[in-house]
Order: structure tokens, then sequence, then C-alpha cells
């Protein structure tokens, strides 16, 4: 059985792949950079694969990175409706 990728690791790896700084995705998450670092290094050791290419203080999606994103921004936008969605069965 293929493991399920962790939802965090997820959050990161978009954020990141959007914003292109560990520093203002780490802003943006309400982490440090180091947590947004480690994030990605264990969700890219755990694909076996390299997600992004470090240039400096950017990075950039390389092409496996560009493939996880498509299905990425997919699978999180399906967890923010099913979110709201509970949410209206509350109110």
């Amino acid at each position: 059985m293929i493991p399920i990728l962790d939802s965090r690791r997820l959050l990161a790896f978009a954020t990141l792949a959007r914003i292109g700084s560990f520093t203002l995705a780490a802003k943006e998450l309400h982490l440090t950079q180091s947590a947004v670092s480690h994030a990605i290094k264990a969700f890219e050791d755990e694909l076996g694969l390299r997600l992004f290419e470090r240039r400096g203080r950017r990075v950039a999606l390389t092409p496996a990175g560009r493939q996880l994103l498509i299905r990425a921004q997919r699978i999180l936008a399906e967890m923010q409706d099913a979110r709201a969605d509970i949410a209206a069965l509350v109110q």
C-alpha cells in the first residue's frame, strides 16, 4: 500500500512553490523557516525525488515538482471545500 501524502507537507510544498522563498512561505504559514525547510526535505525524502531547485534564497520547481503542484492544488482545494461543507452543517 502506498502511503498517503501528509497534508501539512503538501501545504508547505504548495505555499513554497507559489511564493518561491522559504522565509516568506514560513511567514505565511506562521512557521519558522527551519520548520518549512524540514517539511520540504522530509517530503522530498519520502517521495524519493527533488521537488525544488535551490537557487540561493529562492527556489524553483523541478519537473516533478511542477507535476505534483497540479495535483496538490486540487487536493488542497478539495480539503478546503470539505471543511466548508462540514462548517455549513454546524450552522
